[in-house]
């Protein structure tokens, strides 16, 4: 089923995509601060751009006015990157003061978000670091004399990748476990994306639980990792736990019609935005069988489009399980 989104997160999902005054989907001509954050490759990308009122004499109070941002249509990084341009634009912050701003200021701003979500909160947050750090360089201003330190230089990115999928490094994935108070595998995972693919670094030397272990310490040493599954309890004699109460399953008539609805109120409007749409051939089972049209259909873009927009936007919305077919 779908991911639970708090009233907020949706409605400023829904204000974004239908291009509501006041929103900040979009990028801003000749910013005064751009950064990125991500990568196409790993199923998330954003875009972060702000303008700034200038202080000619002390470039250091120079204002924030104006933010945008660019990203793939996932709800919570579109919710995500909406809260952080409004927190900053509401607080009238500089540059540097905007840097105060972490991840858990924007799930608080969204009521919420579901932990495999966290991620998209932390992208928004790295994007704005690497803005300022553009901001600074074009102001001539160097941030570590002034006691800021952004780990936007190149030696960030290098070390030992510790998660190949997502080619994450281990300074990267130290220093998240620190700022973001990361205890277990899943923390990391829903935080950062780290370990959530083919999960080969979980446990291996070097991995994922060993970073963990020597951050914190091994007190959760005795937990050792079961080579293959357990048996369950009930084959062991023993009483198992209450089943769960099962989510009630869609009918093919209504999981047509909530594919339709997400698609006319979430997915169309974006593509119209830009002079494209989307049009639904078949729906099989989980599979959505579907094609671009108007400006979209002859982008060179179009299948990255497909998957990164309208399938993650259908997943988060209806079924994890869905697949967009092109046709």
């Amino acid at each position: 089923m779908g991911w639970e989104y708090s009233e907020k997160t949706k409605q400023l999902f829904m204000d974004a995509v239908h291009g509501k005054p006041g929103t900040h989907l979009g990028e801003i001509e000749d910013p005064d601060g751009l950064g990125e954050h991500g990568s196409i490759a790993c199923g998330d990308a954003l875009r972060f751009t702000f303008r700034v009122e200038r202080n000619e004499q002390d470039p250091t109070k120079d204002v924030i006015v104006e933010a945008k941002y660019l990203t793939f249509g996932c709800t919570s990084a579109i919710a995500s990157s909406e809260a952080l341009c409004a927190i900053i634009e509401q607080g009238r912050y500089t540059p540097i003061e905007a840097l105060k701003i972490k991840n858990r200021d924007i799930v608080d701003y969204l009521e919420g978000l579901p932990q495999q979500k966290i991620h998209c909160s932390v992208m928004g947050a790295e994007a704005l670091e690497s803005a300022v750090f553009n901001w600074a360089q074009k102001r001539g201003l160097d941030l570590e004399t002034l006691g800021v330190d952004l780990h936007a230089g190149e030696e960030e990115d290098e070390g030992r990748v510790v998660c190949k999928c997502f080619s994450l490094t281990e300074p990267y994935i130290r220093r998240k476990i620190k700022e973001l108070n990361l205890r277990t595998i899943a923390d990391i995972t829903g935080a950062i994306k780290a370990g959530g693919a083919c999960m080969s670094c979980h446990h291996v030397p070097g991995g994922l639980q060993d970073l963990l272990n020597e951050t914190w310490g091994e007190d959760r040493a005795g937990l050792k990792v079961l080579p293959t599954a357990p048996q369950p309890l009930i084959e062991l004699g023993m009483p198992g736990p209450p089943p769960e109460a099962a989510e009630p399953s869609l009918s093919p008539y209504q999981f047509g019609k909530k594919v339709e609805k997400v698609m006319d109120e979430y997915i169309r409007p974006m593509l119209q935005r830009d002079g494209g749409d989307v049009e639904i051939v078949d729906i099989k089972d989980t599979l959505i069988y579907c094609g671009l049209r108007g400006a979209c259909a002859g982008c060179a873009n179009a299948s990255q489009t497909l998957k990164m927009m309208v399938e993650r936007t259908l997943k988060d919305n209806v079924d994890e399980r869905i697949r967009v077919i092109d046709v």
